[in-house]
């Protein structure tokens, strides 16, 4: 029983402009609102005397930057997979959500830097007022919203890039949350709350990038998936028909998609036909039941080679038949040979010799051609056994 490889198409083309329309949406949106806040902040800023919301302006501005990235990066992890990666471009996005998490840690330092500076250095603390805090609860509103609408999508397509975008968009309503916290402090005269709020800020927005950017990482240096879709995986594999074992089953993502490799066992005296049959129900059945999978590469297995010897030492069927003619020579049997079955088990071959019906003519001569052809069995180790068939 020989080997059999299953390949899917990679990914589908209409799957990945679904992806990239739905991501090109969202952000577009998020733009335009990070555009018409960012002028607000600053305009309000300078006219209310809060240069926090100022900084603030500047912060939503610098989004605009990211929805950019977001947006190209989405466009090319969507394309079909070529010959230059074969495997799609999925892994774009990923290499971004890094990016964006680095972005999203740069964002946490800046913020807790600014807050500890003006702890020590009481004459930068702001005297903003109602304008600037009307300002900067609008942003709040409007930047939780489009979080929680970034989110969502993000999770429907299975983005990690959109994800980290939504975090992104969060992380401008946490910042205006500090300049509510710290315009309403200074009214209420505690101007050191905002500096102490934005220091818990930036840790909660450092902890999210982390994650983000972690789980990122994990994805580029081909981590499997968790413990329990692995588990769906194995079960999905062998609830069909004629897998008797599998082994070697290992995943890893490429970006909202996964891939899947797995040896399964078959029975050993299968045709290579049917093994390939069997291999192609598991690719569909696991494509089919487990959503994120795109592609299984599926190895078959005539038996457990985790636990058997080898046969690669063997010698491949050119150089065994050649072996059996010079033994056959002398019999006449052997001219009429139909077909010669080979099965690599367990470290050694069992051959299967098939004769035309008509050539024995009684049990007598039956036994006499079988016993001429089996000579090569006591001469030949790697040869477990020899069996004619007559048909």
């Amino acid at each position: 029983m020989g080997h059999s490889h299953q390949h899917a198409a990679l990914p589908q083309g209409n799957k990945g402009d679904a992806r990239y329309e739905a991501t090109r949406n969202v952000t577009v949106i998020g733009a335009v609102v990070n555009l018409l806040l960012s002028i607000g902040k600053v305009v309000i800023g300078v006219m209310g005397g809060s240069p926090a919301l100022v900084a603030d302006g500047v912060h939503s501005l610098s989004d605009l930057l990211t929805d950019v990235l977001v947006v190209w990066a989405a466009k090319h992890g969507s394309r079909d997979a070529d010959e230059d990666h074969p495997y799609g471009h999925g892994r774009i996005e990923t290499v971004f959500t890094v990016a964006l998490g680095v972005v999203l840690l740069l964002v946490a330092a800046g913020i807790m830097y600014d807050a500890v500076s003006r702890l020590f250095h009481p004459e930068r603390l702001t005297q903003p007022g109602l304008l600037a805090l009307a300002m900067a609860a609008i942003s709040v509103v409007s930047k939780e919203v489009l979080y929680h609408y970034t989110l969502r999508v993000a999770k429907h397509i299975r983005s990690n890039l959109l994800k980290a975008n939504a975090w992104h968009h969060r992380t401008d309503a946490i910042s205006s949350i500090v300049v509510i916290v710290g315009i309403a402090g200074t009214m209420a005269g505690l101007p050191y709350l905002d500096a102490i709020a934005a220091v818990v800020v930036g840790l909660m927005i450092a902890r999210i990038a982390w994650e983000l950017g972690w789980h990122a990482v994990h994805e580029l240096v081909d981590t499997a998936l968790e413990a329990e879709r692995v588990e769906a995986i194995r079960q999905a594999i062998q609830s069909v028909d004629g897998v008797n074992e599998l082994h070697t089953l290992r995943t890893r993502r490429m970006g909202a998609d996964a891939l899947v490799d797995v040896h399964i066992q078959v029975d050993p005296l299968l045709s290579v036909s049917e093994g390939h049959y069997i291999s192609e129900r598991v690719r569909q059945k696991v494509v089919r039941e487990i959503d994120e999978v795109q592609d299984v590469l599926v190895h078959i297995d005539p038996e457990d080679d985790e636990q058997i010897a080898l046969s690669a030492h063997l010698p491949s069927r050119q150089v065994l038949l050649a072996r059996l003619r010079e033994f056959w020579q002398d019999s006449a049997a052997a001219a009429h040979i139909r077909r010669v079955t080979l099965h690599y088990l367990d470290g050694r071959l069992r051959v299967e010799v098939y004769l035309p019906l008509e050539l024995a003519r009684d049990e007598a001569e039956r036994t006499r051609l079988t016993a001429a052809l089996q000579q090569p069995v006591e001469a030949m180790a790697e040869i477990e056994s020899l069996t004619v068939h007559y048909s």
